[in-house]
């Protein structure tokens, strides 16, 4: 079975991992004139606009960068379960689960606005946490705030996710409403600076707000499953529902920080799965967003279920499919 090697810290798991990086990957430099142009390529957020105009419309170099991005976005999965601790165990499983679920749609492979909002919403996931008995005011909700505005302007639905610092503060803390002003401010900063770069540069704010308007609410086409994909979709999404509830039977067990932690991870899957059904805008580039959450749910249920079996053919197939999937997609 494939989940044992994964399961282990050492230099050998790493280089599992590494391989398994490549191998998901591979097909989106082998069909790189395949890729085409998603709605955010032709009306991006300001920020993604600078890094687009920038590298031009050669796919090549926003693969990398995607590449890279999603390398840090697996570091940083690491990372935070090191110094939350809220898996109760060292393991490379977050990493490598991120990898694999970035394998599920070869076609957004490339660089994408969503890639970047999830490196931002990370470290505002972590900033969130770090409030966690902080006496006094606890300005971590304020670079919470600042942090998911800033990557809205790079994909604009990540400001759904400024409900996020609200419900930090509900499970964190005792209802600041000072705390509660700051994130709210933090959130808007990156718009009001936004608004007055525009202003004192004599472009048109109006432009700005359609802009905005255009990638938060007009309907961009839904994305076409293929056979593969959806059983796929639906195999991980049966996986995620089997390890969220072997979570919350577990959840009582955990200590406190842990369990607010978990907490926090459920209500961004929450709020991009309701974002999905919800919002006509939004497609499955918010793999990269919901991604995080069904990383350590899915970690979690292979760490600590008692069955060894059904972990194992769970995750071997899992990881089987998307392989396929990269497979299909060369065809």
């Amino acid at each position: 079975m494939l989940l044992r090697p994964f399961k282990g810290t050492g230099p050998g798991t790493i280089f599992l991992i590494i391989v398994s990086f490549l191998l998901v990957w591979v097909s989106a430099f082998i069909k790189i004139k395949g890729h085409f142009s998603l709605y955010f390529d032709l009306n991006p957020m300001p920020l993604y606009s600078i890094i687009s105009s920038l590298i031009g419309t050669n796919p090549f170099p926003g693969i990398v960068i995607t590449l890279v991005l999603v390398s840090l976005m697996a570091f940083m999965m690491v990372s935070l379960n090191t110094n939350l601790f809220f898996i109760n165990e060292r393991t490379f499983l977050p990493a490598l689960i991120y990898i694999l679920l970035s394998g599920l749609f070869p076609q957004y492979q490339l660089m994408n606005p969503a890639v970047f909002a999830a490196v931002f919403l990370m470290i505002a996931i972590r900033r969130i946490m770090e409030a966690y008995r902080i006496p006094g005011t606890a300005y971590n909700f304020f670079d919470a705030g600042i942090l998911i505005g800033i990557g809205s302007l790079f994909y604009a639905n990540l400001i759904w996710f400024g409900l996020l610092v609200i419900i930090g503060i509900a499970l964190l803390r005792t209802g600041n409403l000072k705390e509660i002003a700051i994130s709210i401010i933090g959130l808007v900063t990156p718009y009001l600076l936004t608004f007055a770069i525009y202003y004192v540069s004599g472009r048109n704010l109006k432009d700005l707000w359609s802009l905005i308007g255009y990638n938060l609410f007009d309907n961009h086409g839904d994305y076409v499953f293929n056979k593969i994909t959806t059983v796929a979709v639906l195999f991980t999404g049966l996986g995620t529902l089997v390890s969220m509830a072997h979570l919350f039977m577990l959840m009582n067990t955990k200590k406190i920080k842990a369990r607010k932690t978990f907490s926090l991870l459920s209500w961004i899957f929450f709020i991009a799965t309701g974002a999905y059904i919800l919002i006509p805008s939004v497609s499955v580039e918010m793999v990269w967003i919901i991604g995080i959450p069904v990383s350590y749910f899915m970690t979690h249920y292979f760490v600590f279920v008692k069955k060894r079996l059904v972990p194992e053919i769970f995750f071997s197939l899992f990881f089987i499919l998307i392989l396929l999937i990269q497979v299909w997609y060369l065809r």
